[in-house]
């Protein structure tokens, strides 16, 4: 059986090895699937387990200035990416229907090549999101959505590049990605940098909507796939995929939606009970967090929480 299974595995290797791009064997991870398929087994591996083992009687880390740095460098990286997708064909020859993948060696098919690459580079570099989260201890945003997330997409994409790098229809979901991400990470960092920054966050709520947006237009862009006459796209499988991304990500991000802002489900479990406990009141539905003895909580991403009621004290009632 096992024997059967490694023939199999095999026999789809070379599969993939003849019909791999060659214009992407000089970039790094792109010459075997096995270097970033354990990169993530590891990432997964210390998320759930090593990454909480080895922090449970360690306090947290204190990484404001790393995070502020790491942020503003995703900012960077994801503005570059963004331009580069559109001057690799979505505002230069693209006509944002059926686009074929360009195999050619002319220039624009060789940029769009290099951006590929980088945004399979910048998927890695955000696998250091969860790292954050564990050695600061905030185990409770690791979620399985956001795990599957991370770990998913950077092994979809390596195996969508090597078949088919050169943009076409298979670009624009990583294009509207980085326009996201430019967003999201901008958030972060200024959330990182501290208190006198969250007059600037009161957007904060919006970004699991711009997330959900995100992935409409994925969907309604491949969409149009399957009510053309004809489309000669080269690899139709990347067509049903893609699309099965967008709506499966839409669904796991609505569910994220309906917990978080409609049941206000965002405190983790242990939190909810040490508030019960302590008789404060003014729990709502959205950002807006209670304060415990006059000390605001935080959120997972290091933001400084509002006040509601800092005089839900029960101690000083009880003594009246």
């Amino acid at each position: 059986m096992l024997r059967e299974v490694g023939s199999n595995i095999m026999v789809f290797y070379e599969y993939v090895l003849q019909r791999t791009d060659h214009r992407l064997l000089p970039y790094p991870l792109m010459r075997t699937p096995f270097q970033m398929t354990s990169i993530l087994m590891g990432y997964v591996f210390f998320s759930l387990y090593a990454g909480p083992r080895l922090m449970a009687n360690r306090k947290p880390y204190n990484l404001k200035t790393a995070m502020i740095i790491y942020n503003f460098s995703m900012v960077s990286l994801n503005t570059f990416l963004v331009y580069e997708f559109l001057m690799s064909g979505w505002c230069t020859t693209f006509t944002w229907r059926c686009d074929l993948c360009d195999y050619s060696s002319n220039p624009q098919a060789l940029r769009m090549v290099q951006v590929a690459w980088w945004f399979l580079f910048s998927k890695f570099t955000e696998l250091l999101d969860t790292f954050f989260f564990v050695l600061r201890k905030k185990q409770s945003q690791i979620t399985f959505l956001h795990v599957f997330h991370h770990s998913f997409m950077p092994f979809t994409w390596w195996w969508g590049i090597t078949i088919a790098p050169a943009g076409g229809m298979s670009s624009f979901h990583a294009m509207v990605n980085c326009c996201v991400h430019v967003i999201m990470y901008t958030y972060y960092g200024l959330s990182a940098a501290g208190p006198r920054f969250q007059k600037y966050l009161w957007w904060k709520k919006y970004m699991t909507a711009i997330q959900l947006i995100q992935f409409v237009l994925i969907s309604l862009h491949i969409s149009q796939y399957y009510f053309m006459e004809k489309c000669d796209f080269q690899v139709p499988m990347f067509i049903h995929l893609i699309w099965m991304y967008g709506t499966f990500f839409f669904l796991l991000f609505s569910n994220f939606w309906i917990q978080a802002y409609v049941k206000g489900k965002r405190l983790p479990t242990a939190t909810m009970e040490k508030l019960k406990q302590n008789g404060v009141n003014g729990i709502t539905n959205g950002d807006v967090t209670v304060v415990i003895n006059s000390k605001p909580l935080e959120n997972g991403n290091g933001t400084t929480a509002h006040r509601v009621n800092s005089h839900s004290q029960l101690g000083k009632v009880k003594e009246v």
